[in-house]
């Protein structure tokens, strides 16, 4: 079993650079930038002084609200270099949710874009704190986030009050580069370096602190087990701000001296071409991402005989879109990944060498160093094999806490030091563990649990459905009910009535959904997460449920 590594984010990136200095580290093939991991190093320095020469103390929070930029990852391990806390902002978010992120974060610097196509962050800022475009830089008063002294862009036409990130290397000429090592020695590996605020599914966001040890530890054994070395390249088109680009990406792949080739925000078409023009040798996605990619009318123009392995994860991966993968875009050793961002995030995964039929079907073994198990939701026990349960996990991957929320994080974390996932899953006598979903979406239906996975894997294998989210509604005679939304295959078509027969002849009759909606896509977060709350909250609405709901919650 390989050794736990104890060092800081700019060690690692220091260590890279001195092992594999010629080595391609970081490449936008679209935007025409390339680094190798002595440049990148380089740039990440001349950052790092920067954010010095403007304030910026260890232990200070920095916000970062961008898409896949160059600049997010310079920021990454140029905060990391002197010991400030990078908050990541989810791209999706507008005034409202910002607001409370900045604050209950207590962000004091903030490094924005203009926005997306949808949605302008130069706007929304301005909207929570009007007060910026007064200020001198660096010395922004606002009523509204007490913390924030500090803004800056990265674009060209800078905003009143903020400071373009380009001039952070000119004012970084003022800090020596011994200056910059005594403050990258202060730092320690277990010092929280990272806050990700859950995706806010259900509830306000929590801040996730991770450390270095945690994320550095957590990419080390994600990368091992797609058995990266410094030869691959890995395509990473899923979300930097989210835990699948800067971990399962971004950390597996430094910890092993990997090129990253970097989408700015998910393209099918993109991707393509960066894995072709790239050579990629791995592909990150979320089974959306991949379900746009085979089902795009581009696909058989793309040569994919490069790839090699990747992660297909962030919701449950459907068994025909892993093994259309596998069989069609040469992804052999294409791996599952599970985990949650308060476990940094991976705890199992599957492995290269594992038989395909145990790749298609489970989400892996735990990875090496780490405790996972199943217990009864009842008893809190350990369940036996095979036995639906809590997946639980304890070691060194689990997050120090939600910032500023004791309460929250004495929930997740029980006294044993056990983090509760929420999960429900099964594990087999050889240590492989399946999900049958999640402890707040289990449907109990006149006193008989029912896993909406389950349900959704078995809908999958009907030749007319493309996708499907299975999701519990309450009825006042059973309790819950079961209702599967469907999206169909191009030019196909459907009736209610023969779907639901097609479970009932397939499955145990009370699996069988009582209702079946036809739509044209599922909710999602920035991330890809499907948000089931609100396919439920559109069932309830549209079909008149709301006394059923009122005695739900009572």
């Amino acid at each position: 079993m390989p050794e736990l590594w104890s060092i800081t984010l700019g060690d690692l990136l220091d260590k890279m650079a001195l092992d594999y200095p010629q080595n391609d580290a970081v490449i936008y093939p679209h935007e025409g930038h390339r680094f190798t991991y002595s440049q990148f190093r380089d740039t990440v320095n001349a950052a790092a002084k920067g954010f010095m020469a403007m304030g910026i103390k260890k232990g200070d929070h920095v916000s970062i609200w961008a898409t896949n930029v160059l600049e997010w990852l310079i920021t990454q391990f140029a905060t990391a270099k002197i010991g400030a806390v990078l908050v990541t902002v989810n791209t999706a978010y507008k005034a409202f949710e910002l607001e409370y992120l900045l604050r209950q974060s207590d962000t004091s610097t903030l490094v924005l874009t203009n926005g997306t196509k949808d949605s302008c962050y130069v706007e929304h800022l301005l909207a929570v704190a009007p007060e910026i475009t007064a200020s001198k830089i660096g010395q922004i008063v606002s009523n509204k986030l007490p913390c924030l002294k500090n803004v800056i862009f990265v674009g060209e036409d800078t905003p009143n009050g903020m400071l373009n990130f380009n001039e952070l290397y000119k004012i970084g000429n003022n800090i020596t580069d011994e200056e910059l090592t005594a403050r990258q020695k202060e730092t320690d590996p277990h010092d929280v370096i990272n806050m990700q605020y859950t995706s806010g599914t259900t509830g306000f966001p929590k801040g996730v602190m991770l450390t270095h040890y945690n994320i550095v530890n957590d990419g080390k054994a994600i990368g091992d087990c797609m058995l990266f070395t410094h030869k691959d390249r890995l395509c990473i088109p899923v979300p930097l701000f989210h835990c699948f680009g800067c971990v399962l990406g971004v950390m597996a792949s430094v910890t092993h001296g990997t090129s990253m080739i970097m989408v700015d925000h998910f393209n099918p078409i993109k991707v393509m071409q960066a894995v072709e023009m790239e050579h990629c040798t791995a592909l990150h996605g979320v089974p959306t991402m991949f379900i746009a990619i085979l089902e795009n009318s581009e696909f058989k123009n793309y040569n994919f005989s490069s790839l090699r392995t990747g992660i297909m994860a962030g919701s449950p991966c459907p068994i025909a879109v892993m093994r259309q993968t596998i069989e069609l875009m040469n992804m052999s050793e294409i791996t599952i990944a599970f985990g949650q961002t308060e476990s940094s995030p991976v705890v199992t995964q599957t492995r290269t060498d594992d038989p395909i039929e145990l790749r298609v079907t489970t989400i892996g073994r735990a990875l090496p160093h780490m405790e996972v198990k199943i217990i009864d939701i009842e008893t809190g026990k350990d369940a036996p094999f095979n036995t639906p349960g809590e997946i639980v996990t304890r070691g060194y991957q689990v997050m120090k806490g939600y910032y500023n929320m004791p309460e929250a994080t004495a929930q997740a974390i029980d006294e044993n030091k056990w983090l509760h996932t929420g999960d429900i899953g099964t594990m087999d006598e050889n240590g492989y563990f399946k999900i049958t979903g999640r402890l707040k979406d289990m449907i109990i239906r006149g006193g008989e649990n029912i896993y909406p996975r389950e349900i959704e894997e078995f809908l999958y294998t009907h030749p007319m459905v493309k996708d499907v989210q299975v999701v519990g509604i309450p009825d006042k005679k059973y309790g819950e009910e079961v209702i599967a939304y469907l999206i169909l295959r191009e030019g196909m078509t459907a009736d209610e009535n023969e779907i639901i027969q097609f479970v009932r002849d397939g499955l145990s009759k009370y699996k069988a959904p009582r209702y079946i909606r036809f739509i044209d896509g599922f909710p999602t977060t920035a991330s890809g997460k499907i948000q089931k709350y609100i396919l439920r909250d559109m069932a309830i609405k549209d079909m008149g449920l709301e006394d059923a709901a009122s005695i739900e919650t009572a």
